[in-house]
């Protein structure tokens, strides 16, 4: 990737409104260029997604703000700050290390999101010449540079889709070896999975999942019906509690999912009830799943309404009776790349068609 010379701080709108990712450019174009236009970023319509965290950060740093429709951002010069993240936003964590990296002085960052892709991304900047330390923790110490240079720098697995094949596995009663997955990010994962009877074994840097898993769900003290919630890293992901909701319509005994961060993110679990999934859906942010559950395929079809609903869908669909169709598929290959060329060597019976 060069990146030299750039043409334009104002990104094609169309293109920025398809990825709720292309929000981190604000920050790159900004400290680069001194000015940024952006328009409505796309992604999940998973419920209100606010960028006021970004704004407030980068204000902070000197930036002017103007709105009107567009976000216009404005600095001819940034000048480091010590920063309190009103949230621990991934995207506003990323945008503020953007910008600061290149910032006069030193910034700290508290409140930081501190995910394995926020920690990746302070690795490669350090290996182009920022200076960041705390990385992996909720501090973020940043001096600012005069200038960044190129480097080689591999990513690591994604520990979202890592957990995807975990539950796939686990509700269609097969075996798999995940090479390369990094345990260590899936530490939380792996005590929740624990919960619903899915115990992979770790072997060096990859995860093995045998069949035959006992899929029980494990009760709280005093029997009571245990809870399985998100909040931020490196507590449960809340982009992992759509594949662990369709695992737990699988598993033998009662669970409360409760999704504290997004509104709508629970909505799919109308398309499992429909496959036969026994499930309550109490509130927007707490749905109670009763298994297991025989799933039906659906093959008039579902609509995909976002990415982690999407592969949810796709692996309910692998586990049920009869043929699914999914449509909507776009939204699956933002986050799953040859989702199906990956199942089909698993054995799945899948296939992409156009309608």
């Amino acid at each position: 990737m060069r990146a030299g010379a750039l043409t334009t701080t104002t990104p094609d709108p169309a293109r920025f409104a398809k990825m709720r990712g292309a929000l981190v450019l604000m920050g790159a174009l900004l400290a680069r260029e001194g000015e940024v236009r952006l328009g409505q970023p796309g992604g999940d319509q998973i419920g209100r997604r606010r960028v006021d965290a970004h704004i407030a950060a980068l204000q902070a740093l000197g930036a002017r703000f103007e709105y009107n429709g567009a976000f216009i951002l404005n600095a001819p010069h940034l000048r480091g700050q010590d920063i309190l993240l009103e949230e621990a936003s991934v995207t506003a964590t990323e945008n503020t290390i953007l910008a600061a990296a290149l910032a006069e002085g030193q910034t700290i960052i508290r409140n930081a999101a501190s995910e394995p892709h926020v920690q990746e991304l302070c690795l490669m900047l350090n290996q182009m010449g920022a200076r960041i330390d705390g990385i992996g923790s909720n501090i973020l110490l940043i001096e600012g540079v005069q200038a960044l240079h190129g480097a080689e720098f591999t990513l690591g697995p994604d520990y979202l889709e890592v957990g995807s094949f975990m539950a796939l596995s686990a509700v269609t009663d097969g075996e798999i070896l995940i090479k390369n997955a990094a345990p260590e990010h899936m530490r939380m994962a792996l005590m929740v999975y624990k919960r619903l009877g899915i115990e992979p074994e770790i072997r060096g840097n990859d995860l093995f999942l045998p069949g035959n898993q006992l899929m029980v769900v494990m009760p709280d003290i005093g029997d009571a019906i245990p809870k399985i919630d998100d909040a931020p890293w490196p507590a449960f992901p809340a982009d992992m509690m759509s594949v662990t909701l369709v695992a737990a319509t699988q598993a033998t005994g009662t669970v409360l999912f409760h999704e504290k961060m997004y509104e709508s993110r629970l909505y799919f679990v109308d398309r499992l009830i429909n496959m036969g999934a026994r499930i309550v859906l109490c509130d927007p942010h707490r749905a109670l799943v009763q298994g297991p559950s025989t799933l039906r395929g659906d093959p008039q079809g579902i609509s995909s309404p976002d990415i982690r609903a999407g592969i949810a869908l796709i692996i309910a669909a692998l586990c049920a009776d009869g043929k699914t169709v999914i449509r909507n598929i776009s939204q699956i290959d933002r986050g799953y790349e040859n989702i199906e060329g990956k199942l089909l060597e698993l054995g799945a019976k899948i296939k992409r068609v156009k309608e």
